[in-house]
């Protein structure tokens, strides 16, 4: 019965549909599995199963390796730069507390007896008797 496309109000169903039911089929000529057979089977996928654990163990632990060696070369790297920056810094200490001591046994010599003439003899900057400075503009 077709339907009219301007009809107002849409045909009355009945509250209550039947449903189907869908039986799935069921294969007749399966063949009977002995149990010797099916235990074989499942003994080799879990050998099978073992060894893919197996060799992502052994992945993980060759990577746990390879970052732990990594690690140890980078150590190694940095303690090799910390000593030679550790002995440049005391060999220029050394030179330094070298000249420092220079310095200040100079500077004791002063305050000796004779300590003025003797800084008078070592400058030669010191402007000579009778002498006139000229001064260039």
């Amino acid at each position: 019965m077709p339907r009219n496309l301007a009809q107002t109000r849409p045909a009355k169903r009945s509250q209550f549909r039947q449903r189907t039911k869908k039986h799935r089929p069921v294969k007749a000529n399966r063949q009977k599995i002995d149990a010797a057979t099916l235990a074989a089977s499942i003994q080799l996928q879990e050998q099978q199963r073992e060894v893919i654990y197996s060799i992502i163990a052994l992945i993980m632990k060759v990577g746990l390796l390879t970052v732990g060696f990594a690690s140890l070369v980078r150590l190694g790297l940095a303690s090799v730069q910390r000593v030679n920056g550790h002995m440049e810094v005391s060999s220029v200490l050394a030179f330094e507390s070298a000249k420092l001591e220079k310095m200040q046994e100079r500077f004791d010599r002063l305050f000796t007896i004779g300590g003025a003439r003797r800084l008078i003899d070592e400058e030669d900057q010191w402007i000579a008797p009778n002498r006139v400075r000229i001064i260039w503009r």
